[in-house]
This record gives structure tokens, sequence and C-alpha cells, in this order.
């Protein structure tokens, strides 16, 4: 990918890294990208002139960014099915990646890896768990058509999150066991043991897969055999403008409705203090109230008789006999 002066190219081992995450050949890079396979060979291997680099035309940050989605999200959409078993899902975890990746392009452009903060940003969001509470996403979605393929993807999604995660880059993606724990946020050690722990329970379910060789054939196998589709960059792009327009009217129609209702509160607020009305005193007619004095002796003599008296009533009367 051609960059701009401000954002120089990654080192050849980032630009094989890069090349090899999206499962493309030097052919096939040469073809999407409009150049020789021999140049980009040589841009992988460092071996371009000076005068090579000086041919090349700076790019804006639109062409940049289509560039880089047109060259990854194919393979990332295929990587997010794997991570999760839904097609949909994937495609829209890819989007979502993208278009944060385009609100925060200067930072990204200058990552060391631009892919690997995509894919980032694209697991965490397929591996969120409110996904289950989506209605879309609480049936199943059909399965793939080969038995074998089938088998893999269940096998694949019984593991838990974190050692799907990383079994995936490590055997799906091909990254090294450092590169792979920088990305999941753990330590080396603790990657390696998820990733021994995935192995292990995918080969208890799938023997023949215990060649760590033989799983990333089966996994890019079953990757490419699914029909997905990934949006056009420019799509994106707008769909991240549009994000970003909305929330930054939400965001003032907030602060508007916060500052009326501030102002609606200080025209309405007392402009002195108010003492409280003494006890005892009249109000706007209204007489005190006054405690009640002694009972009088035709009040004690009423009181002595309703206590006296019987609480349910008089007798029921029962006729007698004549």
């Amino acid at each position: 990918m051609t960059q701009s002066p401000d954002t120089p190219l990654p080192p050849p081992e980032a630009r094989r890294r890069l090349r090899e995450a999206a499962s493309l050949t030097w052919a096939q890079l040469a073809a999407r990208v409009g150049a020789a396979r021999e140049a980009v060979r040589a841009e992988e291997d460092d071996r371009a002139t000076p005068r090579d680099r000086e041919r090349e035309a700076p790019l804006t940050p639109a062409q940049a960014f289509d560039t880089l989605y047109d060259f990854s999200a194919p393979a990332l959409v295929r990587q997010a099915f794997l991570l999760t078993g839904r097609r949909e899902l994937a495609r829209e975890s890819v989007e979502r990646a993208f278009q944060l990746a385009w609100e925060r392009w200067p930072e990204v452009a200058r990552d060391p890896d631009p892919v690997g903060w995509v894919r980032a940003a694209s697991y965490e969001y397929a591996l969120s768990p409110w996904q289950r509470f989506r209605p879309r996403h609480r049936h199943p979605e059909p399965p793939p058509a080969d038995p074998s393929g089938r088998a893999l993807l269940d096998a694949l999604l019984a593991l838990p999150p974190p050692h799907r995660r990383t079994l995936l880059l490590h055997d799906g993606v091909g990254l090294g066991l450092p590169e792979t724990a920088a990305e999941t946020e753990a330590s080396t050690p603790a990657a390696a043991g998820r990733l021994l722990r995935a192995r292990e329970s995918v080969a208890a379910l799938l023997p023949e897969l215990a060649d760590p060789e033989e799983l990333h054939r089966r996994l890019t196998a079953l990757a490419s055999a699914e029909r997905l589709r990934a949006e056009a960059a420019p799509a994106v792009r707008m769909g991240s403008e549009r994000r970003a327009r909305f929330w930054t009217r939400t965001a003032v129609a907030f602060t508007a409705a916060l500052v009326g209702t501030t102002v609606l509160t200080l025209r309405t607020a007392p402009a002195q203090y108010e003492p409280p009305v003494a006890p005892g005193s009249t109000v706007r007619g209204v007489p005190p109230r006054t405690a009640p004095g002694p009972l009088s002796d035709e009040q004690l003599e009423l009181r002595h008789k309703l206590r006296s008296e019987l609480q349910d009533g008089p007798e029921r009367l029962v006729p007698e006999p004549g």
C-alpha cells in the first residue's frame, strides 16, 4: 500500500505479515494494487530503489483507507466468521472496525500494523457478550455444507472465546506467539497455555487436526469455502461519517437541553431567601390549629358508656317456645 510522506511504509517483516494475514500471494497482491509482481516482492524484501519510491504518488486519506480496506477486509470477514460462526455478524464486525478506524484515521495510519489494529477492533466487537441479546443473533445460522467444515466450526465454537481467538490468531492467521499475546492483551505464557488447551480440545474432537499445519490448512479451507461479502470501502467511510454526525448532533442536543434546563431553573428559582412560616400563625385566613382542651362531664360520661358497651352489638334475640 502506498502511503503519504507522513505515514511511512511499515518494515519488510510487517509487510510480509500483512500479505499473509490476507492470504494473498505476491501475484494476487500485485494485481490488487496495480503493480508488477517483482515490484511487490522487492517492496516486501526492502529492495525497492529510491527512484522507485520517488515515483510513488502520495495518497489522500480516503484513498489510503480504501486501499487498506480492499486489501484486508475480505480476509478479516473470513476470520470473523471462524470466530463467531455467523456470516452477518462477521461482516458487521469488520465494517464497524473500519468505521472506527476511519474516525481515528491519523492514529491508524501511523500504526506499525494497521491491519492488526482493525483486526483487534473487529474481534472485540464480534466477541462482545451483548451480541447474544440481539434478536437476530439468537437463532443459529445454516452450518457449512461440507461435513468436515461443519465439524471443525462446531469444535471452534465449543472453545471459550479467549482460547478460540488465540487459536485463530496463531494457527489460522499465522501470528507468532508474542504477537498473539500482545493482540489478546495477555502475557506470553498465558497465550501459550490458551493455545495448548485449544489445540487439545480440537484434537479431542477431531484427532486428524492434532498437527498444527493440518489445522491451519483446514481453517483456511473452511474460511475460503464460505461465500462472504464485504461492503464497498466508500460505503463504509460514509457510514462512519453518518455515525459521527449522528453522535455529534446527539451531543449538541443533549448539551442544549441541559443548558435550557439550567436557564429555566435559574429563572423560576426564588431570588431571595424566604423563611418558613412560623407554627401557630394564620395562613391566608385559615385559623391556626390548636390542641384539644379538657373533656366536659357529658363527654367523659359518653366515653365511659361507649367503653363499657359490648363491642359486637347487642345479643341475638332467640324466640322462646309458647
